[in-house]
């Protein structure tokens, strides 16, 4: 664990020096630029000689195997451009996305905001991405590829399409990305895109859930859901999912919430509009999930996602009925080395109960 140690150190000395003062997109892209050099052949498998997980974390789910339960979140890495270099970090899977049938260019800049006192974000990127048929080729390659991660592709709505037409522009998404992905989402639950949460109401969900299920064939299919939901309607998109025999639910999305921040009130007001991740998020993403597992089957795949930093609260989703556990903001505040620490120490753990 000392290697981890001194370069968690390293990277927090390098974060508050360094990139803290740097606008949140740019400090992103840079490190993004990092990880596709880390995703390069021999780059990629050096590393990954000493980052793959041991093989008592793999995780059988949706009929594939997980090198470990840990995950990179959707919303990372937009484009399909980072998923080898994440895979060579000790990611167990990567979802993409999200990615939309029409290209843009996203929300004007500044989008995406620290909140370092709460380790914490706030987002409104918008669905940037270059679009669903830009991100083929890619998918393609990588599926090619002998050692890779479990990649799954989270689709959304485009902006520009009016949500009375959503359903023909899910369709569009996940006729040309479904065959590419080991699993698909739909997302329902981003803050930032105008009308899309109003797709969580049962009304509006059942048909877009059955039509894009009709669509994506065998692929399993799960969907993404808002962390503000009441415990009603948490309880009947359950219900729904179970009916319509959807693979799994994934919760939860960020937050519009902004109680109990550190981050003095003037600051957070003065961010504006978005989506809060990050610490802030885990009591509730781990109530949702509790919530969620009193009604789905056992066997049905529930993706927790919000607020995790440890191994204790990956261990801790886990035990609460969690299949897969995903993370996203605490990668900018724990660094390249952070899916290497949590699947050593997962496993530590795990041998200690024996």
């Amino acid at each position: 664990m000392t290697t981890h140690n001194s370069s968690h150190g390293f990277y927090n000395f390098i974060f508050h020096s360094f990139f803290k003062h740097l606008d949140a997109e740019k400090a992103h892209h840079l490190g993004a630029l990092v990880i596709r050099i880390t995703g390069l052949p021999g780059i990629r498998h050096v590393k990954h000689a000493f980052t793959r997980p041991a093989p008592e974390l793999h995780v059988q789910a949706l009929g594939l195997n997980f090198d470990s339960p840990f995950g990179m979140a959707a919303g990372f890495d937009k484009d399909v451009t980072m998923v080898s270099g994440l895979y060579a970090l000790g990611f167990g899977h990567v979802e993409v996305g999200t990615l939309t049938a029409h290209a843009q260019p996203g929300n004007p800049k500044p989008r995406l905001f620290r909140l370092i006192p709460d380790r914490a974000l706030i987002n409104r990127m918008g669905f940037n991405n270059h679009g669903a048929a830009a991100a083929v080729p890619r998918l393609n390659k990588l599926r090619k590829l002998k050692h890779r991660p479990v990649i799954g592709v989270n689709i959304g709505k485009s902006r520009i399409v009016d949500v009375e037409n959503a359903i023909d522009d899910y369709l569009t998404s996940t006729r040309l990305l479904a065959p590419l992905a080991d699993y698909l989402v739909v997302n329902v639950s981003s803050p930032n895109t105008p009308g899309l949460r109003g797709l969580q109401e049962i009304s509006s969900l059942s048909p877009l859930l059955t039509a894009v299920k009709e669509a994506s064939g065998n692929t399993p299919l799960l969907v993404k859901i808002a962390p503000d939901l009441s415990s009603e309607e948490i309880r009947e998109i359950a219900q729904l999912v179970t009916t319509l025999k959807l693979d799994g639910i994934i919760a939860t999305n960020t937050t519009i919430s902004r109680s109990g921040l550190l981050t003095p009130r003037e600051k957070v007001d003065a961010i504006g509009a978005g989506g809060l991740s990050g610490a802030p998020l885990h009591d509730r993403s781990l109530e949702v999930l509790k919530e969620l597992r009193d009604v789905v089957p056992a066997e049905m795949c529930v993706i927790s996602v919000g607020g995790i930093e440890t191994a204790q609260q990956i261990q801790e989703r886990l035990d609460a009925g969690a299949t897969l556990v995903q993370g996203y903001s605490g990668f900018i505040y724990n660094g390249p080395a952070w899916a290497l620490s949590i699947n050593r120490r997962l496993r530590k753990m795990r041998k200690q109960q024996l």
